[in-house]
């Protein structure tokens, strides 16, 4: 995805930070507020469609903002509270001490509003007369006006309607589109402005005082009962999305919450579309359909949920590019990278509409096919997409058929896209040992990593649909794409993996966690595989926190940049499944309880990435501040880091499960994985510990046909 976070040489403003935000979903609707609540416009915002609907929502007691007891969402992810309390209020009366009236804002979003409950209760034993004030505003600036790009004309503000319980707000943008939002109150407000709601608020000693509000595209009623029946749908559909595929239930209490928060995030991320779910990337900033990410995301929920793959390959399928274009960086057969429904896009102020700037997301489309047909044996569906897969790798063949080793390379169309079109797509991610940037077209080795891995899933599901001829040649370019790679990126001298290839075919001599990608596709020889662990697991490399994404000695290493020197969960996962694909099972579990850890420190929810810093004893990793929380891939990680480390193969063609040298992670002694499916079955497995060794055994098999199970310690 786009690198939007600020330049490194420049302070991060407060308006940056959401590190003390949080975050509801709910559909193309989402809310990002600060821990009493408020939305105050720096980053923040209520956001439909690509849209900040509403840039300020403020609660005051008095004029003074309340002072925060605690708040959080749900660990379901539904609702969000904050429980305040009023400082010294001199207005209206006598003065009010700090500390006796308990404030409670509690909200969920629901069909694209807002329902938000306000109570207040007086637990003095005197009558108290509070203001209470609700400063509200709507900008309705794009995602990327919000993000910091900046604009030479907008649309159309209309005067805002004014009536006795509401206060309703109207753009009419470049595109043609009239936006809306209403602000809508349960009574009469006792004074209503264009930017605030004033309240005067008499409460007896012991008493209380509730309001309900919405905020939402058309004008409402808002009551009890709208929000106590809004609130059940929510959760229903809510508890539907937790509820696909398997579970799993840890003995370790923390580790349970890690698995169970993981799960709520992907649920709350996921979207049910026409094609079926789809896993949006990350609030706040890609709160909307990614090519890469999804593709990511379901290869690591791939053996739990194999419902999600499907959903993802359905979408990228019907939106593959068919056409070539330099400002969307298209060609026929490519797969999207991403996809935007706001006023920018709409008028091609940035290329985003529907943008396949990514040179990876299309081998990565056929690797998922591949690895969906091998988990499920779903044929139907395999020959159902098959013309989009055929198309998927004549783009990487013709691709490859540009360069002069057959590499996938990329150099952008316009200078409007994406100039490095990696999963590292910051500016200055792809350079050589001196510093210098590369200069296209640029070939990064875990692409060539992912061809390869495309190449040999084409000629498996070719194979399984009768077409030897097909599956035999791209075996053959699989074959001279694996020796290209060993031949082109090895570096014998730092006995590891180049980062790149420039446009000159010099190779980037940069330690970079990209071969740990390499690991993970399966595309290099066993010797050098064990050569690239050693350093993937060396404190070059590993910050002690997670793998890094350079190495320390790289000329643009910072910790503290987006792409050089962080960690990014989900490519540690990446890198620890490569990992176990060598049999290195030790090395995962070392991984694993190092993201663990890092969790617990995070709310027990990876963020997308954070600081590369090394790991000090006592003190905490280093947040990234403008980090999307939650994050799809980075939810997934715990389950592909799991995955690894119980050496699980699923092979839903046979109707077999391998289980090969399980381990479990530290402080886990039993595991047990609830219905998991495979073909009509559905499978509960529990690994437990038992004198230094992990034994797997199956506790219940539900379904029409048998299942082999192989187990090998």
């Amino acid at each position: 995805m786009q690198d939007y976070s600020p330049n490194i040489t420049e302070p991060m403003s407060e308006a940056h930070a959401t590190v003390s935000q949080f975050a509801l979903k709910e559909g193309d609707s989402f809310l990002v507020a600060d821990a009493h609540g408020n939305v105050t416009g720096n980053g923040d915002g209520f956001f439909r469609n690509d849209t900040r609907v509403l840039s300020s929502f403020v609660l005051t007691l008095g004029d003074v903002r309340p002072s925060l007891l605690s708040s959080g969402v749900s660990q379901d992810n539904l609702y969000f509270t904050a429980h305040l309390t009023n400082q010294p209020l001199p207005s209206l009366g006598s003065p009010t001490p700090q500390g006796v009236v308990h404030v409670e804002r509690k909200r969920f979003l629901w069909e694209g509003r807002i329902f938000e409950f306000i109570r207040l209760v007086n637990y003095s034993d005197v009558t108290t007369r509070i203001s209470l004030k609700l400063r509200f505003a709507a900008d309705f600036r794009d995602m990327f006006e919000v993000r910091g790009e900046t604009r030479t004309r907008r649309g159309e503000f209309h005067t805002p309607e004014l009536s006795s319980r509401s206060a309703g707000f109207a753009y009419q943008g470049l595109d043609g589109v009239l936006r809306r939002v209403s602000i809508d109150f349960s009574q009469d407000p006792d004074e209503l402005a264009p930017n605030h709601a004033t309240f005067d608020v008499t409460l007896a000693a012991r008493g209380a005082w509730q309001l309900y509000l919405e905020v939402g595209p058309c004008g409402a009623e808002p009551s009890r009962p709208r929000y106590r029946q809004a609130a059940a749908r929510a959760w229903r559909h809510l508890r539907l999305r937790r509820q696909r595929g398997a579970w799993t239930a840890a003995s370790g209490r923390l580790f349970q919450s890690w698995l169970d928060k993981s799960h709520a995030d992907l649920a709350l991320l996921t979207t049910d579309l026409p094609t079926g779910p789809y896993p949006y990337a990350g609030i706040p900033w890609f709160s909307t359909p990614f090519g890469r990410d999804a593709i990511v995301t379901s290869l690591q929920t791939l053996w739990l949920d194999p419902g999600l793959s499907r959903g993802v390959l359905a979408f990228l399928a019907e939106h593959q590019a068919r056409e070539t274009s330099a400002f969307y960086d298209s060609q026929p057969g490519k797969i999207m990278h991403e996809t935007r429904k706001g006023e920018m896009a709409s008028v091609n102020e940035v290329p985003f509409s529907r943008y396949y700037g990514g040179v990876d997301t299309t081998p990565l489309f056929v690797m998922l096919a591949g690895a969906y047909a091998r988990r499920t044996g779903d044929r139907a569906f395999v020959d159902e997409l098959w013309p989009s897969l055929l198309s998927a790798v004549g783009w990487i063949e013709t691709n490859a058929g540009l360069h002069p080793h057959g590499l996938i390379a990329y150099e952008r169309g316009e200078t409007s896209g994406l100039a490095n079109q990696g999963w590292k797509d910051s500016h200055d991610s792809v350079f050589h040992e001196d510093g210098s940037s590369a200069e296209g077209p640029i070939a990064l080795v875990e692409v060539q990593g992912y061809a390869y891995r495309a190449y040999r899933d084409m000629a498996e599901m070719a194979d399984w649909r009768g077409e030897t001829q097909a599956a035999e040649r791209w075996r053959g370019l699989a074959k001279t794409l694996r020796d290209t790679i060993e031949r082109l990126f090895w570096i014998e001298d730092m006995r590891y993996y180049a980062l790149a290839l420039d446009g000159r075919q010099h190779p980037c001599r940069v330690r970079s966690s990209n071969p740990g990608h390499l690991l993970f596709a399966g595309a290099i020889r066993k010797k050098r595989a064990a050569a690239v662990i050693r350093q993937l697991t060396s404190r070059a490399l590993s910050s002690g926190w997670g793998v890094r994404t350079l190495a320390v000695e790289a000329a643009r290493f910072n910790p503290m940049s987006y792409h050089n020197g962080s960690v990014w969960p989900h490519d540690v996962a990446l890198c620890a499944a490569g990992m176990s694909r060598y049999g290195d099972r030790d090395s995962v579990v070392r991984i694993l309880a190092n993201m663990f850890e890092a969790s617990v420190h995070f709310g027990m929810r990876l963020p997308e990435l954070f600081c590369g810093f090394e790991r000090v004893v006592g003190e905490a990793p280093i947040a990234y501040p403008v980090a999307c929380l939650p994050q799809a891939w980075a939810a997934g990680s715990i389950f592909m880091l799991l995955e690894a480390c119980l050496g699980l193969h699923i092979d839903g063609r046979r109707r077999r499960l391998l289980i090969d040298r399980p381990s479990l992670p530290l402080g886990v002694d039993h595991l047990r994985i609830r219905k998991l499916p495979l073909g009509d079955r559905a499978v509960d497995l529990h690994f437990h510990r038992v004198d230094g060794r992990v034994l797997a055994l199956v506790e219940r098999q539900a379904g029409a046909e048998g299942v082999t199970v192989d187990v090998r310690v």
